[in-house]
C-alpha cells in the first residue's frame, strides 16, 4: 500500500491520495490552526474502524444470502486527556432494519470486531472497542 500526503495550503490541510487517485481531505482542529477543510486524523481513524467492520459484516451476511434493508453505524469515541491524546474507547452503534435477522447480524458484527477487522487488530490493545446493535 502506498499513500501520498500532499499539503494543500500554508495551514494544516492535506490531501491523502492512493495509487488509484482516490483522495481524502484531512485538516487539523480549528483550535490549532485548521480551517475545516477535511476530517481530522482521529476522525478518519474512527471512521476506518467503522468502515472495516462494516465491510466484514456485509461480506459475512452476503455469504449467508442476507441483505440488510438498512445498515448504518454511529461511532462514539473518547480520547485521553494526555499527550498524545489517543483513544481511550470507541463504541460502534450498528443500526439495522427491523425486519433484518438481528441474531445473525450480531454474530457477524462480533466476528468482525473481535476476529476479522484489520483496523481493530491494528489498534492498541488498551483502546476499549465496544459495539451494540439496534433495529429501526
Amino acid at each position: 500500500m502506498e499513500i501520498k500526503l500532499k499539503r494543500l495550503n500554508d495551514k494544516l490541510a492535506f490531501a491523502a491520495e492512493n495509487k488509484d487517485g482516490k483522495k481524502v481531505l484531512i485538516d487539523a482542529s480549528p483550535a490549532i490552526g485548521g480551517e475545516g477543510l477535511g476530517m481530522r486524523p482521529m476522525e478518519l481513524l474512527a471512521s476506518s474502524l467503522a468502515a472495516c467492520a462494516s465491510i466484514d459484516v456485509l461480506l459475512i451476511l452476503q455469504k449467508k444470502r442476507i441483505i440488510p434493508e438498512h445498515f448504518e453505524v454511529k461511532v462514539t469515541a473518547k480520547r485521553r486527556d494526555t499527550v498524545p491524546a489517543s483513544f481511550e474507547s470507541i463504541h460502534l452503534q450498528f443500526e439495522t432494519g427491523e425486519k433484518d435477522p438481528q441474531e445473525q447480524i450480531e454474530k457477524a458484527i462480533q466476528l468482525s470486531v473481535e476476529k476479522y477487522c484489520s483496523v481493530a487488530a491494528s489498534l492498541s490493545s488498551d483502546i476499549k472497542v465496544t459495539y451494540q446493535v439496534s433495529s429501526l
